[in-house]
């Protein structure tokens, strides 16, 4: 079982690798590693429209990695797998605590 630390250490490599580039609108990278938050935010202006928002949120609680919000087109989930986090360390916090018992991952 992969420590603490180097779960830190995956996800703040997984967040820096899947960042959008830069263009008229700027991606932020916000890492919490003393109270475990992970997101990927945008901010700035496209086609005179405002953009701010939320792309990706992750944060560790009680040793589970929650997938608070993926508005990525990836599988966040299973691209925690992939890099060998077992499914039971995973929790897909964006569904409601009923659903998630119907899913290969942890519930809570």
């Amino acid at each position: 079982m992969d420590s603490l630390e180097n779960i830190r250490t995956k996800i703040k490599a997984f967040i820096q690798s899947i960042a959008p580039p830069a263009d008229e609108v700027e991606s932020q990278i916000l890492i919490d590693t003393e109270h475990d938050h992970y997101q990927i935010t945008q901010v700035g202006w496209k086609n005179n429209r405002r953009v701010q928002g939320c792309v990706l949120h992750l944060d560790i609680k009680n040793d589970k990695i929650w997938i608070q919000h993926n508005g990525t087109e990836l599988d966040i989930a299973q691209e925690l797998v992939n890099m060998g986090i077992p499914k039971e360390r995973i929790v897909l916090g964006f569904q409601s605590a009923y659903k998630r018992q119907f899913t290969e991952f942890a519930v809570a």
